[in-house]
């Protein structure tokens, strides 16, 4: 059993109880709201088709940075545990949405989204650190946030969120008619654009009712519109413009709560996007090179099985006995394979900000990135490796060294310098930025302070 669950908890103890008040306590009337748009590149905010009138708003009168690099892999919820914790996968734990489970030698392995906060982050965030210093925190459809104890407000990203709402929220929703008394498998039945509204309005509650110091929101509809019809499509564009209103009705409540001019908003997003007209099936190689076992359309063995992440496949060698000659054989199967841009193994991984399988058990013993225009697939049937994408023409999860993948990043408040652009900044580089705001010391972020002001 590996230690880095365990290690990285002692870290986070340590940190808040070590960490000290600083000028805390002179910023209890401040405010930061980060609302996180899902899928929204950085490319998209120069492109005259799409409107969003609200967030270009932001940018004029705030600091835009022309890119944000994301975290590896470069998918939902190994980016906002690293704008919450300033630290890459490596440190914090989180490499899937939600934890990989290796069932044991032979099976195929497994990701499992239900589970607490505690047992997928694994390095110190910048609300468990200020909520340990008094101030109020919130954040809605935040990704691996359930059961957490330090969110005074709290509507998780995971399959059954209404179960691990906080009360008073409930409440307060069911209140204002935005949730009827349903449970979480009736809202999960919503279309993305409902439960952005629901989310949306969930934030603007708690902002009015709470006045929190750190609210989170995490919006969804851009990044399921990308993956069904591609970025920069018809479909596309009217996904931002919906995403925009969203974000003028949280400022509308924050000035409606009568404390904008002591609020910072960050509008953030936590991947950029790519087009991808062919899809590559890992699984169907490793099956038709007997490494995998498929009844109908479930892997039911596996010495070898590869997990999609988009633009990269995480593949597993299962059997110990035979890990090495597996590895050679993955190694020879895919290298000169057509949208195979590199086969990645251990050694390569740090410099992407990947943990070591031999320290951390979930992360993968090989990684395969692949070419523009190409993205992966778990199916395991048919005979083709590549085939036209069908269903997704639209993906992110590429290495972070695509530019493609940038992320957005504005920032617009009190002191933030009016109408300037920066350069590309590092998505790590959020929380220190907010901790600094707030004058709390948050030393276990590896990210530096962005000059905004």
């Amino acid at each position: 059993m590996s230690s880095f669950p365990l290690f990285r908890g002692l870290t986070v103890l340590a940190v808040l109880m070590c960490s000290e008040v600083g000028s805390a306590a002179d910023a209890k009337d401040q405010h930061v709201v980060v609302i996180c748009v899902d899928g929204l590149p950085a490319y998209l905010l120069d492109d005259p088709n799409v409107p969003m009138p609200a967030i270009r708003g932001l940018a004029k009168t705030g600091v835009q940075a022309k890119g944000m690099i994301p975290a590896n892999p470069s998918v939902t919820w190994p980016n906002h545990t690293s704008m919450t914790t300033g630290s890459w996968p490596e440190k914090h734990g989180v490499i899937f949405n939600g934890v990989l489970d290796r069932p044991g030698p032979g099976l195929p392995v497994v990701v499992n989204p239900r589970k607490d906060k505690a047992e997928l982050v694994f390095a110190p965030t910048l609300y468990d650190v200020m909520h340990a210093k008094g101030f109020r925190t919130a954040a809605i459809n935040w990704p691996c946030t359930r059961n957490c104890a330090t969110l005074d407000d709290n509507f998780p990203d995971v399959p059954d969120m209404i179960d691990f709402t906080t009360p008073r929220l409930i409440e307060s929703l069911k209140k204002s008619g935005a949730l009827t008394e349903g449970t979480s498998q009736e809202f999960n039945k919503f279309t993305t654009p409902v439960r952005d509204v629901v989310w949306t309005k969930a934030t603007c509650n708690v902002i009015r009712e709470h006045k929190p110091h750190l609210t989170y929101l995490h919006i969804l509809n851009v990044d399921g519109t990308h993956h069904k019809y591609g970025p920069q499509s018809s479909a596309g564009y009217t996904a931002v413009a919906y995403a925009d209103t969203c974000v003028r009705e949280v400022v509308d409540a924050i000035n409606e709560a009568g404390i904008r001019e002591k609020t910072t908003i960050f509008v953030v997003s936590d991947h950029g996007f790519i087009n991808i007209p062919k899809t590559l099936q890992p699984n169907v190689l490793l099956r038709k090179a007997g490494l995998l076992t498929v009844e109908g359309n479930k892997a039911t063995a596996a010495k070898v099985h590869a997990v999609p992440e988009g633009g990269i496949a995480m593949v597993y060698l299962t059997v110990p006995e035979s890990r090495e000659a597996d590895r050679a054989r993955v190694v020879e199967l895919f290298k000169d394979q057509e949208g195979i841009a590199e086969v990645l193994l251990p050694d390569q991984f740090k410099k992407h900000g990947l943990p070591q399988p031999s320290e951390y058990p979930p992360m993968a013993d090989i990684v395969l990135s692949a070419k523009d225009g190409y993205g992966f697939s778990g199916s395991a049937t048919g005979d083709e490796f590549v085939i036209k994408s069908e269903g997704t023409p639209g993906t992110h999860g590429f290495l972070s060294t695509n530019e493609r993948m940038q992320a957005t990043f504005i920032a617009n408040g009190p002191g933030i310098r009016r109408g300037d652009r920066i350069g590309v900044i590092e998505n790590i580089d959020l929380a220190p930025t907010i901790a600094k705001m707030f004058g709390v010391p948050f030393d276990s972020a590896d990210g530096k302070v962005i000059d905004l002001r």
